[in-house]
C-alpha cells in the first residue's frame, strides 16, 4: 500500500487504491464556533470515530446535521465516517455539503478530493479522476501550509495519468514547497517521488536515512520508513525504523504490525512475530491511514507458511483476500498453496 504509513497508490484505470499519507494537519478537525446544543453530538461522534465506530458516529451526527443544515462540521465527520466505511457516494455528498457551507475550508476541500479519489478508483473513472486534483488543488490554495494536502496533491501528480492531470513536473513542483516548509516532510514527498515517480527506490532509500537522521519527535515519519522497508524486504531497516518509532511514542497501537512483519522477513522470533500482529488485529480498528488487517492477516499467513503450517496459512490469506479481494500476493500465495496440497 501506499501507506503512509502505509501508503496506497492511486492509479486510474490500474491496480491499486487511493493514496493516505500522514502529514502535519492531516486528520484535524476543522475549526468552527459552534453552538453548546451542537458541540456534544460531534464530541461524542469523533469519539466513536477514533474508537473505530464510524457507524456509530454516522447514528450519532444524522440528527445533529438535521437540527441544524447549516453546521459544516457535522457534515465533514459524516463524510470521514463514511469514507472510512468505504462508502464513497456519502462521503462524497457529506463533505460536498460541508464544502458548501464553509467552502474556504482547506480541510473540507482536501477531504472531497479523497473521497473522489476512492471512488474514481473502484470505478476508474477519469471523470472523477480530475475532480480529484482540483479539490487537491483548491485546498492547497485556500492554505499553503497544509502539507497533508500538498503530499496529496504531489501523489496523484506523480501517480495519475497525464490525461487527467498526472504531471511529474508539478508533483517536484510540490516537492519542493513541501521542503521548503518542513525538511522532514519533503524527505518523505521527494522519498514517493523517487520510489512511485522515477523507480528509483535507491534514491528514496536516501531520503528515508534523512527522515530517520533527523529524528522527528512524531511516530508518522518512523512509519512511513519502515513501511518502505518493509516494501523491500529489509528486516533490519524495519527493526530500526520501529526502534526509534517506540522511542517517540513507545505505546502507539501500530508498532506491533510492524514489529510482527519485521520478525517474518527476518524468519526470526515467530513466537513473539505471532503475538504481535494478533494483537494488532485483535485491538485496532481499520482505519484507512493504518496497516489494513487485510494486510495482518496476510503476514499472518507469511508467518504461518514459513513454518510449514500450509492450512493455517492458507486460512490466513483467505481471511485477508475476504477483506481486500485486490490482494495480489496474498492470492498468489494461496494458489501456490492450492498446487502444493492438490492431489
Amino acid at each position: 500500500m501506499k501507506h503512509a504509513l502505509p501508503r496506497i497508490v492511486f492509479t486510474v484505470l490500474c491496480a491499486g487504491i487511493f493514496s493516505l499519507p500522514a502529514a502535519p494537519g492531516a486528520h484535524a478537525a476543522p475549526a468552527r464556533a459552534a453552538r453548546a446544543d451542537d458541540a456534544a453530538p460531534i464530541q461524542a461522534a469523533q469519539r466513536q470515530f477514533h474508537a473505530g465506530n464510524y457507524t456509530a458516529a454516522i447514528a450519532t451526527l444524522q440528527p445533529a446535521a438535521s437540527r441544524d443544515a447549516s453546521n459544516p462540521e457535522a457534515y465533514y465527520w459524516l463524510g470521514r465516517s463514511y469514507y472510512e466505511l468505504r462508502d464513497y457516494d456519502n462521503a462524497i455528498a457529506q463533505l460536498g455539503r460541508a464544502v458548501a457551507l464553509d467552502a474556504r475550508n482547506s480541510i473540507y476541500h482536501q477531504w472531497l478530493g479523497r473521497a473522489y479519489g476512492g471512488k474514481a478508483d473502484r470505478e476508474r473513472s477519469f471523470f472523477l479522476a480530475r475532480k480529484v486534483k482540483k479539490e487537491f488543488q483548491q485546498a492547497v490554495s485556500l492554505n499553503p501550509s497544509n502539507l497533508a494536502a500538498r503530499r496529496d496533491l504531489a501523489e496523484f501528480c506523480v501517480d495519475a495519468p497525464w490525461i487527467v492531470g498526472g504531471s511529474k513536473d508539478e508533483a517536484l513542483q510540490q516537492v519542493n514547497a513541501i521542503a521548503a516548509i518542513d525538511p522532514v516532510e519533503g524527505h518523505l514527498a521527494r522519498a514517493i517521488y523517487f520510489q512511485e515517480g522515477l523507480k528509483r527506490p535507491d534514491q528514496a532509500e536516501n531520503e528515508y536515512r534523512e527522515v530517520l537522521a533527523a529524528k522527528p519527535n512524531r511516530i508518522e515519519p518512523y512509519l512511513e520508513a519502515a513501511d518502505f522497508y518493509r516494501s523491500q524486504g529489509k528486516a533490519a531497516e524495519v527493526s530500526t525504523a520501529i526502534q526509534a518509532a517506540a522511542l517517540v511514542s513507545p505505546g502507539d497501537a501500530r508498532l506491533p504490525f510492524y514489529r510482527g512483519v519485521a520478525g517474518v522477513l527476518a524468519h526470526a522470533d515467530l513466537a513473539n512475530a505471532e503475538q504481535d500482529l494478533k494483537s494488532y488485529l485483535a485491538s485496532t480498528p481499520e482505519r484507512s491511514n493504518w496497516p489494513p488487517h487485510a494486510a495482518g492477516r496476510e503476514w499472518l499467513g507469511r508467518l504461518y507458511e514459513a513454518q510449514g503450517k500450509r492450512g493455517e496459512a492458507a486460512e490466513q490469506y483467505r481471511a485477508a483476500l475476504q477483506l481486500d479481494p485486490q490482494r495480489k500476493e496474498a492470492r498468489a500465495r494461496l494458489e501456490r498453496l492450492s498446487r502444493k496440497t492438490s492431489p
